[in-house]
């Protein structure tokens, strides 16, 4: 039975039993699924994470599309901005122990 494909690990945390993933998300029927661990004592962190992996998108986007760094950032931060005034969907958060895991 096939899964989901999943990324590979990122080199520098091979091996290391120190790392802690954090965030998976999967597009499922062209919608958003994600799990999460908290990781962090305080919630700016998530603000962090989120802008290193937009920083990240975009250079994706610049390396394999005709978007620059510059306006694949400027997109990604304006979507962020339009979904967070105006949810086009709110989801739900359910925690792990009533998931079944």
């Amino acid at each position: 039975m096939a899964g989901p494909r999943e990324q590979p690990l990122p080199p520098d945390v091979m091996g290391r039993e120190d790392a802690t993933e954090v965030l998976r998300a999967f597009v499922v029927d062209g919608g958003l699924s994600i799990a999460f661990t908290r990781a962090f004592e305080e919630p700016d962190m998530w603000g962090l994470l989120l802008v290193d992996v937009a920083r990240h998108a975009a250079r994706a986007y610049a390396r394999e599309s005709e978007f620059s760094e510059e306006e694949a950032l400027a997109r990604i931060l304006d979507m962020f901005e339009a979904e967070i005034a105006r949810p086009t969907d709110m989801g739900s958060t359910t925690p792990r122990s009533q998931q079944g895991h």
